[in-house]
């Protein structure tokens, strides 16, 4: 594996994955996830940097991807299965038995994109410092 393009690929994913988040969260459907004030962006980019760090670790490692139509693909379904873990165990901890089911496919319908578009710019990294 080539360490380089691993940690080059996951920190620009990871940093654009973050952006992704800001701007879906943050600005476009901000009334449906309303903020509390107690976000720790810390630990939320800290998240996003792990995202990108494991995306890239699969495409540098394991799949060899460096075209970014094939990491964007690779990205949306890693976003997909990332995106029903998430909110099935979200979901399973609330207080309240109501799941909003609209609001948890609007959020897998977010991650999937947010995470095609990181994964075609790791794959575009990669294929750049080849």
């Amino acid at each position: 594996m080539n360490v380089k393009n691993f940690l080059v690929s996951g920190s620009v994913g990871g940093i654009i994955y973050f952006l992704y988040g800001w701007l879906f969260y943050g600005i476009l459907f901000k009334e449906a996830f309303p903020s509390n004030g107690n976000e720790n962006y810390v630990m939320i980019f800290l998240g996003c940097l792990t995202f990108g760090l494991f995306t890239a670790y699969i495409f540098t490692k394991w799949a060899g991807i460096s075209n970014w139509i094939t990491g964007f693909t690779a990205g949306a379904i890693i976003g997909l299965f990332m995106a029903f873990y998430m909110d099935f165990f979200a979901n399973s901890m609330k207080l309240t038995p109501n799941i909003d089911f609209q609001i948890m496919a609007l959020d897998i319908a977010i991650t999937v994109v947010m995470s095609a578009l990181t994964g075609a710019s790791i794959a575009l990294v990669n294929g750049k410092l080849k």
